[in-house]
C-alpha cells in the first residue's frame, strides 16, 4: 500500500476517501473500535474525526482522554508518513504528552498539517548526518463547537531503515 498516493487521491475523491478509511481500519485494527474517520486536507495535512460514541466516552460522558490521545497520535503519524516514505524511514513514537483544556462532550477532531519545508529542515536534513532524529509535533484537538479540547505533544524518532540494527 502506497500511503502517500492513497492520501493524495483521497483529497479529490469521496470514493478514494472511503477506500482510505476502509484500508486503515483493517491495517490498523487497534483504532477500529473508535470509528475514527481520516480526511486529508486540500492544502495538506490530516484531520481525524472522533465520533461521540458510547465506546469513546468515559464515566462522566465526555470523550475519554485515551481516545483523544490516540486520535492525536494517529493524525500526526499519518501526516508525517504522507511526507516521509514508510519504505525508507521508520517512525517510532518516543513520547506522547497530552494537555487537556476542556471536557469534550461532543464529536471532536484532531488536525495536523506539517509543512514540507519544516520537515526537510528538521528531519530530512539532519538525517543525512545522524542515525536518528527526534521530531516533536503539536496536535490541537477541537470539539464540534470549536472549543480547544486538548493538545497532543508527540515526539517521534525518525530513522532510515538502512540504519536500523534490530530485526523486524
Amino acid at each position: 500500500m502506497d500511503l502517500a498516493s492513497l492520501l493524495h487521491r483521497s483529497r479529490r475523491s469521496a470514493l478514494a476517501r472511503w477506500w482510505l478509511n476502509t484500508v486503515l481500519r483493517f491495517r490498523i485494527p487497534f483504532n477500529r473500535p473508535h470509528g475514527f474517520r481520516v480526511t486529508p486536507l486540500q492544502e495538506g495535512g490530516i484531520r481525524v474525526d472522533i465520533p461521540y460514541w458510547r465506546v469513546n466516552r468515559n464515566h462522566i460522558r465526555g470523550l475519554h482522554a485515551c481516545c483523544l490521545a490516540t486520535a492525536a497520535e494517529y493524525c500526526c503519524g499519518l501526516a508525517l508518513l504522507e511526507h516521509l516514505d514508510a519504505r525508507t524511514y521508520r517512525l517510532i513514537m518516543k513520547e506522547l504528552r497530552m494537555v487537556y483544556h476542556y471536557q469534550a462532550k461532543a464529536a471532536s477532531h484532531a488536525l495536523f498539517a506539517p509543512g514540507r519545508a519544516a520537515l526537510e529542515a528538521q528531519v530530512l536534513g539532519p538525517l543525512a548526518t545522524a542515525d536518528a532524529v527526534l521530531y516533536t509535533a503539536d496536535v490541537p484537538l477541537h470539539d464540534a463547537q470549536g472549543n480547544h479540547v486538548a493538545t497532543g505533544h508527540i515526539t517521534w524518532q525518525v530513522k532510515a531503515w538502512a540504519r536500523v540494527r534490530t530485526a523486524v
